[in-house]
């Protein structure tokens, strides 16, 4: 085949774009025995609900600590906007911390998977995101509505 081959150059006549040649794999990998791949699997639960639970504090505990350390720098200093910027900045700072330590174990989960013999192309943080922001949108609703109540106090 010549060497200016459309298919073999990325649709161009002259050179290669970077990441277009053909894809050479080795050999197949070795797959483990039956308790290796249940050991995977178990560990990849063991993330996922690591996973879970970084998401659920996204929602509650960490903003909730920020509001309460904003009140103590607004206590200490006597400053009002000085709690609110700590406790702003202090969400901000540990959501984004917490996310990417999500993001990082979402990584490590998709490979335990594929170890354990599972076909796992895709994360599920976008999905555990999802469904622990409406968990954490419902126990608020029903405080709010049941519990507290919008009215004030008689």
């Amino acid at each position: 085949m010549p060497r200016n081959d459309p298919t073999d150059t990325g649709g161009l006549f002259i050179g290669r774009r970077p990441g277009t040649g053909p894809v050479r794999f080795r050999g197949d990998p070795v797959r483990g025995g039956a308790a290796r791949r249940r050991a995977d699997g178990a560990l990849a639960a063991v993330l996922l609900g690591v996973e879970t639970l970084l998401c659920l504090a996204l929602w509650g505990p960490l903003p909730l600590a920020w509001l309460w350390i904003g009140s103590q720098a607004d206590y200490l200093a006597g400053s009002h906007m000085l709690g609110i910027v700590v406790a702003f900045f202090g969400i901000v700072a540990s959501l984004f911390g917490t996310l990417a330590v999500a993001t990082r174990v979402d990584r490590a989960w998709r490979l335990v998977r594929r170890a354990a013999g599972h076909e796992q192309r895709d994360g599920v943080l976008a999905r555990i995101f999802g469904a622990t922001a409406v968990v954490a949108l419902i126990v608020f609703g029903v405080w709010f509505l049941l519990i507290q109540g919008p009215a004030p106090a008689p």
